[in-house]
């Protein structure tokens, strides 16, 4: 099944609007996890969104321009013991395309 232009899937919308709110909180960025955490609260949804969706969806979303990403600081990730993370940020075609 082809998918029309300029439309968005449910999980599409989903991560728009929780990066959106996450911005009004005072978060400029998410990380996949995060926001995959964000999505199960809002949506009341019982488990997390599996991985290979979601990564998929952020990578097709930042091809459209929706998002843009960059890789945070290594040093930030290794003085908390952890691998670095890959940082999104809705776009204004992003806000645009989510009302």
């Amino acid at each position: 099944m082809r998918r029309r232009p300029d439309t968005l899937l449910p999980i599409e919308v989903s991560i728009l609007a929780a990066g959106v709110d996450l911005r009004r909180e005072g978060a400029t960025t998410f990380y996949g996890f995060s926001i995959a955490k964000e999505i199960r609260e809002r949506e009341g949804a019982r488990r997390l969104t599996a991985h290979g969706t979601l990564y998929k969806a952020l990578d097709r979303m930042e091809k459209a321009g929706l998002l843009t990403s960059c890789w945070e600081d290594p040093l930030v990730g290794a003085a908390e013991g952890r691998p670095r993370r890959r940082l999104y940020e809705v776009t204004s075609a992003g806000e645009r395309a989510l009302q």
